[in-house]
């Protein structure tokens, strides 16, 4: 026999309640000879009072308690390591069952505040500006693993039983976290279903933005499936300068993304679909890319947020001025559309838009240390 210290770690064979529909989470408990009323129960121990174990859930008997607990498990991500800025902006690195990791960021305002979540370990799409394209895909998250960092986020805020909506710190989800959502949308979709129960984490579509690069098909589908908010991460007027720094464009050309958006249902003045654009020096900055711009969109219902661009080591990229991004901002707004330049946030725990990533190992002090001169590198460069 083995010495007790080399033994393996026994294989989770139970059921996790968490990220299943409730179709599949009664269909769960009645293979167990569970009545369907059981489920309404149990979904709202999980989704209104975000209990971590089945012995919380006091309306239940112990007997069925333990039951429970024979079949089933409520396995939300493990946090690896919790970063919290000097803005306020507070960035876990969730690890997961099988040892892979992801971060999410918490992007906090003055009365409400944004989780941004990620939908895989790593990315495909290699947008050449972001640091998380430099990491490969590794594989998709688990509707339990994108939901599980909303639940998370809503755990270190103390967040729980559900509060309405006056008193919600945690007020909105953003799928602008690693990886392309609609390259895994059955299992974003089932998470963002589940957070927009009413009977639970009670979330509206209006509170839910869904950031994609421009994966068309999938624009329609999410439009029709779920009806969210929709954010195109579009940062050029041009097939010839998107292609270059994003290579979905040479799929999904522009033309195609644009008629995607005309017909993307719910768009409206109301609920204007967002146009992000990162801020290159010298690639997409000009008078004359705005005024592109203005002509790319003029007969679609929506707003920009212009986003300085955030530096990580070995980018070939720098951001355009305050005088630049000034200018670019108010082309746009003399055309009549809003045009807000993005605060960054997180910058020095490289949580900002575009830095999020992990190689999904354990992080070695040495590890730390190196994330940590990141940082700093990256303060540096802001300031100048």
């Amino acid at each position: 026999m083995p010495p007790m210290d080399t033994l393996a770690p026994p294989v989770e064979t139970r059921t996790n309640l968490i990220g299943l529909s409730r179709e599949a989470l009664t269909l769960a408990l009645l293979e167990r000879g569970e009545k369907p009323f059981r489920a309404k129960q149990v979904w709202h121990w999980l989704y209104h009072q975000g209990a971590r174990d089945f012995a919380a859930m006091t309306d239940l008997s112990k007997d069925l308690r333990v039951r429970l607990e024979d079949h089933f498990v409520l396995r939300r991500p493990a946090v690896a390591r919790e970063q919290t800025s000097t803005d306020g902006t507070r960035k876990w690195l969730m690890e997961f069952a099988d040892g892979q990791k992801a971060e999410s960021v918490f992007i906090p305002e003055d009365d409400r505040g944004a989780v941004c979540v990620s939908s895989q370990v790593g990315c495909t799409l290699t947008c050449r500006f972001c640091h998380t394209g430099t990491q490969r895909l590794v594989r998709n998250l688990t509707s339990a693993e994108i939901l599980g960092q909303f639940m998370v986020a809503r755990d270190s805020y103390g967040e729980w039983p559900t509060p309405n909506d006056e008193r919600r710190m945690i007020s909105n989800i953003v799928l602008m976290g690693m990886g392309e959502p609609l390259y895994n949308f059955d299992e974003v979709a089932t998470a963002m279903r589940i957070v927009m129960a009413d009977d639970g984490i009670a979330l509206g579509k209006r509170r839910i933005t869904l950031s994609t690069s421009g994966v068309v098909p999938e624009i329609r589908r999410c439009g029709a499936e779920l009806g969210v908010n929709l954010a195109i991460s579009l940062h050029a007027p041009d097939d010839d300068t998107r292609s270059m720094i994003m290579p979905i464009n040479k799929k999904y050309p522009l033309k195609e993304l644009m008629q995607a958006c005309r017909d993307y249902p719910g768009a409206s003045n109301a609920r204007r679909i967002t146009f992000e654009y990162v801020m290159l020096k010298g690639i997409n900055d000009t008078a004359a890319h705005a005024r592109a711009l203005i002509r790319l969109v003029r007969d679609i219902p929506c707003k920009f947020n212009l986003i300085p661009f955030n530096p990580w080591p070995g980018t070939p990229y720098e951001c355009s001025d305050a005088a630049t991004v000034e200018a670019f901002a108010q082309h746009l707004w003399d055309a009549g559309f809003s045009a807000p330049v993005r605060t960054p946030r997180g910058r020095d725990i490289l949580a900002a838009c575009g830095q999020l990533k992990t190689d999904s190992e354990k992080l070695s002090a040495k590890e730390i240390r190196l994330r940590e001169s990141e940082a700093a590198w990256a303060e540096k460069e802001a300031a100048l």
